[in-house]
Order: C-alpha cells, then structure tokens, then sequence
C-alpha cells in the first residue's frame, strides 16, 4: 500500500490542523472555470484526505493537481480544460463508497485517480465500473484486486481498473526474501490489523518465507483503533522469534514497534510500504532504529525520471509532501490523461461510449512515469515489478536494498 524525498524532510509532511482545515478549500484546485470555446473534463481523486493516512492521501491529491496543472498548460487536450474534483474517503470502505457515486454522478468525469486503502478500493470498484468510469490507483498492494480472490486461476474482476504500484504478490515475497536470504533470519512471527491490506501482505509474505524454509513461530491479529498491545506481544515474545512481521499501516505500527521493544521483546520489526512513513518513527521514537519496511518502487530521489517531478511539486507551492505515493499518483494521472487524448480527439461531451474509450485506451498506454516505465498488462497491474526494502536509521528510512523481482 512508496517516493523517498519526503523520507529525508519530516517537516514537509504538515498535516496538523492548519493543512487539514485548508483542505476543504484546495480539494479543487485545478478548477478555475473553463477559458471561452473550452469544454470540461474532471478527473476524480478518492483518498484519505482526512485523519490518520492523510499525509498520504493529500500527497496523491496533489500531485494529480500538479499532473492535471501540466496537461493545461500544455494544451494537451485541444479544446478542453481537465478540471480535478477530490473526494475525502476517510480511509473507511463505506465513505469510499460514497465518494464513488459522488463522482459517478457527475457527467464531467471521466476517469479517478485513487484509492490508497485496498479495502476502500473493493467498495470503489463497482461502483465506477457500473458506471464505465477508469480508475488507476497509485497505492492498492492487494493482488485480488486485479486477480481474483483465486490467484492460482487469476481472472481480472473489473475491465476499468488498474494501478502504476506493483502488489503484495510481489511485495511480500521480496520481503521474505530480503529476512531469510539477506539477514539470515529463519525464524519470525506475524501479527495482521485484520484489514484487506494488511492480512493479504503477511499471506504473501509467509507462504515465501515458508517456502524458502523459514519458521513462522507465531500468527497474531490486532484490531485498526487498539492501542494498547501488551497482550498481543506476551504472546509474540513467547514464541522467541528473531524479527516481527507486521502487515498493516504506520498508525498502528509505529506505536507496535515502541511497545513491543519497551517490554523487552528487542527484535527487528519489519513491514510493508504502510508503514514507510516518517510518522512510523514519529510514531515508534527511537525504538524503531533497525526496523525495516518494503515499498514499491525506487527511491524517487534516486531516478533521473522523477527530478523534473520533484522540482515541479516544490514550486507549486503545495503545503504538504507528495508523500509515499506522490508519484504514483502523478503517473496515474498522466496514463489517464493519455487515454483522454485518444478518447476526446473527436468527443464534443463526456458520453458512456467516450468513458468506454478511454479505459480501452489506458490499457494501450505507454509511456516513461515518474516512478518508472508505465505500461498494464492483461490483469490492469503495473508491468514493473521494482521494489526497495528500507531500514531506519539516523532517524530516517535509508533505501537498503533495491532490485527487480523475479
């Protein structure tokens, strides 16, 4: 469910209420009404504007911003102005829902952007798909997604949906790898939030680590709002593994992570791309030095393809980070906008054939992203497969591995 600048400046990720409060008022940005002779299209962004994951979720809102900012300036769609219409889903399925029919209501909107949380995305899908309505995620990891629930047999459930991240399939393998290859660790335990994200990544993660011939000494469960995890880690320090696997998001996970090290059990914690946040070790404090993390993905500073992002995001003036998934988005946005190049060459309105175009179309897409090269095979997934594991240190993720899974 990661771009890596942010990684190094804590103090971009302002999300206190100042930003938040500013939110209501920005999630629009890109509109400005429609310059003489110029027809309308939106594109839609459904993501955690608020609460918890918002540092994430304004990044993505954002950097669509920024994306959509680019297209008009450069005429990109001759005679319309692409207009952006953010939608709050709260990190909850059911508001996800509701932001889906918001935007499927309106006849200006031809493709969404979003959503971060794979849970969210099982209420999104439907609903957009009913309506011929493209949707490319920056940030859902869960593989059923686009595969089914069976992915030995793996059957795309909905024709509109795709996504420029790589999957849990992929994610938790190569972090199975990285502990039982790299660090030489052979005996781990695993604890979920029992959310879509979280449980199927320790899925992935275990079914690798086993099969390399790991041990998994202990499988625990928490509840998204506990707080207090004493009894969850007795039952963890038990067993005497030597790293916790932990499948969920840096609000729990931080918190994990101090908890578990101030009772005494001092073993590296490990995650996916949810807890690849600097409020993970906000969140852990000193605790989590030596924790680790996997992302999708490259560090962005790392690739000459995102430094005309990077430079670009800092000079709108954005008053928060582009976040984990800035340049997810960003990409999302731009294989959109492709597809609406093709789509809308001779549309005179948004029409359900001309929504119909413009998903054929982002499937054909092809082209160089911020994150890397952007392309979708058969299933809507990402055709690549690059990831990073990441380690605190010096109060900050440090890339330590980067590599292309196989």
């Amino acid at each position: 469910m990661r771009q890596r600048a942010f990684l190094r400046s804590g103090a971009l990720l302002v999300v206190g209420a100042l930003a938040l409060a500013a939110c209501g008022t920005r999630a629009n940005e890109s509109d400005g009404g429609a310059a003489d002779g110029q027809k309308v299209v939106k594109i839609g962004v459904i993501a955690p504007l608020t609460g918890n994951l918002s540092a994430i979720g304004l990044g993505i809102r954002n950097s669509v911003d920024l994306a959509i900012r680019q297209a008009n300036e450069q005429n990109a769609l001759p005679g319309w102005k692409i207009e952006l219409r953010a939608e709050d889903d709260q990190a909850t399925p059911q508001v996800g829902q509701q932001a889906a029919s918001t935007l499927a209501d309106d006849p200006a909107i031809a493709g969404v952007v979003g959503t971060y949380n794979s849970s969210v995305a099982q209420n999104v899908m439907p609903v957009l798909d009913k309506a011929s309505i493209v949707q490319v995620s920056p940030g859902n990891t869960g593989p059923a997604l686009t595969m089914g629930e069976d992915l030995d047999n793996p059957k795309r459930p909905y024709h509109n949906y795709f996504r420029t991240c790589t999957t849990d399939a992929i994610q938790g393998p190569f972090g199975a790898r990285y502990v039982y290859n790299t660090l030489g660790i052979k005996k781990i335990a695993t604890i979920n939030d029992k959310k879509t994200y979280g449980v199927g990544l320790v899925a992935q993660f275990t079914k690798e680590f086993k099969a390399l011939g790991g041990e998994v000494v202990s499988e625990q469960t928490i509840n998204p709002d506990d707080t207090d995890y004493s009894s969850v880690i007795a039952k963890v320090a038990a067993a005497k593994p030597d790293l916790l696997y932990y499948g969920g998001e840096y609000p729990q996970g931080g918190p994990l992570s101090r908890q578990m090290k101030a009772r005494g059990l001092k073993i590296p914690l490990m995650g996916g791309d949810g807890i690849v946040d600097p409020k993970y070790i906000e969140l852990g404090g000193d605790t989590s030095v030596g924790d680790f993390g996997t992302s999708v993905g490259a560090p962005v500073e790392a690739l000459d393809s995102a430094k005309a992002f990077v430079e670009a995001y800092q000079k709108a003036g954005f008053s928060e980070s582009y976040s984990a998934y800035g340049a997810y988005a960003f990409d999302a946005a731009n294989a959109i906008i492709n597809g609406l190049k093709v789509s809308l060459k001779d549309a005179t309105e948004i029409t359900t054939d001309v929504r119909e175009a413009t998903i054929q179309a982002v499937q054909n897409t092809s082209f160089e992203g911020t994150s890397g090269h952007v392309a979708f095979d058969q299933f809507g997934d990402n055709t690549t497969k690059i990831l990073t594991v990441y380690k605190v240190e010096g109060g900050e993720w440090t890339a330590a591995h980067t590599d292309s899974f196989k």
